[in-house]
């Protein structure tokens, strides 16, 4: 791992400044203008592991050329601190595309969000995420599954940390990252498969009246695919389309 620093400071082009080898976190305990895709709005009680990670990929990589799976990476890695957790493999969180950290198929816990820069042959990306441990609102967090998982299995595991799940979560990315730059999307989509909440789920477009589709998978950039009977696979792109999992809908995106 490359050493990492917590810093507070809002100058953003020091993530230009500092030498390629040396890794950047900047960790908070509350936000209070916490962002999400578009205009959303993202809330951060204390209890919610907050951070923003910055990395450096070169354009002539795997990763490089794909950048959007530098999301499905980040909630794969939320997800992989827990379960590679010992004795914390069998709490039920999820990912789902393109950006967000499941409990099961039924409460959102967390979400990631992504910018980068292309500067000469190099992206840097600052990673966003947050995702509820010890909060039980707004809606439920990781250390809730940990003593439902206690009750159900007679088991004594112990409240996890925010700090710690914030470093673990930062190892397992980069794992992932080094996974995908030695074998491309197949060093790990069999891993987020395992993971994602979409498997078997058939979904309809724009309303509860639109045509039936079925999602086959992630396509070699990273956008979601979707199959019609009858039709071919077509590619659902993140910044034009929104999944509405309540509902079970592909929204095209309101202009």
């Amino acid at each position: 791992m490359v050493p990492g620093y917590r810093f507070a400071t809002s100058q953003g082009e020091l993530m230009f400044e500092m030498p390629q080898e040396m890794g950047l976190i900047a960790i908070a305990v509350r936000q209070t203008q916490g962002k999400g895709r578009g205009p959303n709005a993202w809330l951060s009680p204390v209890g919610c592991a907050l951070s923003t990670v910055l990395v450096s990929i070169p354009l002539r990589s795997h990763l490089g050329q794909r950048i959007p799976f530098v999301q499905h990476l980040m909630c794969l890695a939320v997800v992989g601190a827990v379960w590679s957790t010992p004795e914390y493999q069998d709490i039920n969180l999820r990912v789902k595309w393109p950006n967000d950290i499941y409990y099961s198929d039924l409460m959102k816990m967390g979400g990631v969000l992504v910018n980068s820069t292309l500067m000469g042959e190099t992206f840097y990306i600052l990673i966003g995420c947050g995702f509820n441990v010890t909060n039980s609102n707004p809606t439920v967090c990781i250390n809730d599954l940990v003593t439902e998982y206690n009750k159900q299995h007679n088991a004594a595991l112990k409240p996890l940390r925010a700090d710690y799940l914030i470093t673990r979560t930062v190892t397992v990315l980069e794992t992932l990252i080094h996974m995908f730059q030695d074998k491309g999307p197949n060093g790990v989509l069999p891993l987020y498969y395992k993971y994602w909440i979409h498997s078997g789920q058939q979904v309809r477009l724009g309303s509860v009246q639109g045509p039936k589709l079925s999602r086959v998978g992630l396509d070699d950039s990273g956008f979601l695919q979707v199959h019609q009977e009858g039709s071919e696979v077509v590619t659902v792109h993140p910044d034009g389309n929104s999944f509405d999992l309540l509902r079970n809908l592909i929204l095209p995106k309101r202009r």
